[in-house]
């Protein structure tokens, strides 16, 4: 029996949930999304929780989409308008926003597209300092999902935020850090103990002021990704129907330059 796509565990008030598809860069195939939410709700329903770490195994945090798979029934999806299935994609990661308690994301490797989108839906981030990590989605022809348009500027700051969506650059953990992305990058071998060290922090605090402050910050920005995530479902599943879209992702998989041509 193969292993669950998502590992849960708890010790002393904090549960770490550990995406568990090395040999797939921990993409977001059909298991590791369901397991996921299975795993958030658990979490959920756990009252000896005070803290979540959100890791991976191998040398990617998350890989984003997994372009070789088709998620879903054909059947199902025929009930289903383009902007919604481009939702549902990112559905089970957003309920990390459901969590009421502060979740730290260890991203010991690669985070890309929709997995970097994992680690912003985060309250605090932990890099690899030398791991690669950006939201690449123009140079695959396709519109910014995961609320990615909305968290990033908030993190960053708008210009540096504008920098990155337009060009879709690829950035080691360090230069994340420096630019506000992530609050640590450390040595591969050392991000998941920062975040154990930062979780440990949060779990010795007293549990209801805890979950009281996290939810008056996000209260007093008018914190609301998942309407975000809505609004980017639409312009992605139309940039999903171009000539662009079909040449990014040929381009990703050949590993070649994309030859784009605006239609």
């Amino acid at each position: 029996m193969a292993e669950p796509a998502v590992l849960y565990e708890v010790a002393n008030h904090v549960a770490t949930l550990t995406l568990n598809r090395p040999d797939n860069r921990n993409s977001m195939t059909a298991d590791l999304l369901s397991g996921l939410a299975d795993a958030v709700a658990e979490v959920r329903a756990d009252s000896d929780v005070r803290c979540v770490i959100i890791t991976g195994r191998g040398r990617s945090f998350c890989a984003g989409a997994d372009f070789r798979e088709r998620r879903g029934d054909a059947a199902d999806e025929e009930f289903q308008a383009a902007h919604e299935r481009s939702y549902a994609t990112y559905s089970h990661f957003l309920s990390i926003l459901d969590v009421e308690v502060p979740t730290i994301a260890a991203m010991q490797g690669h985070a890309i597209g929709g997995g970097l989108g994992l680690g912003v839906v985060c309250d605090l981030r932990v890099a690899n300092a030398d791991a690669r990590y950006g939201v690449n989605f123009v140079q695959l022809g396709l519109h910014p999902g995961m609320a990615t348009t909305y968290l990033l500027p908030r993190l960053m700051g708008v210009p540096r935020a504008v920098e990155f969506l337009l060009t879709g650059r690829i950035v080691s953990g360090a230069e994340a850090a420096e630019a506000g992305l992530v609050h640590y990058a450390e040595a591969e071998d050392a991000v998941l103990s920062r975040a154990q060290a930062l979780a440990g922090e949060i779990a010795a605090g007293a549990p209801l002021a805890v979950r009281w402050t996290k939810e008056a910050i996000y209260d007093g920005l008018g914190w609301d990704p998942r309407t975000a995530a809505r609004r980017e479902a639409h312009l992605q599943s139309r940039s999903a129907e171009t000539e662009d879209f079909r040449e990014g992702v040929a381009a990703l998989l050949e590993r070649r330059p994309a030859r784009f041509r605006g239609r």
